[in-house]
């Protein structure tokens, strides 16, 4: 299963707000911000941080993507 956080970023964008500085106010890594910025997963308590901070649900910041099946 892969998800995207590409609807947190835009979310980001339209609120005028800086990855960086919104990371230091969730309370969350840099660490973890990059690999929201790759789209690995992350803990659901950072995904509640985030949307506590937005006032928003976790599909306003997520995406589960339909998964791809390999032919052999």
């Amino acid at each position: 299963m892969d998800v995207t956080y590409n609807r947190l970023f835009k979310l980001l964008i339209d609120k005028e707000l800086n990855k960086t500085e919104f990371a230091k106010e969730v309370g969350i890594s840099t660490n973890t911000l990059a690999k929201l910025s790759r789209n690995e997963f992350v803990s659901m308590e950072i995904l509640v941080r985030i949307c506590r901070k937005l006032n928003c649900t976790v599909d306003d910041i997520m995406e589960i993507l339909p998964e791809t099946r390999e032919r052999s």
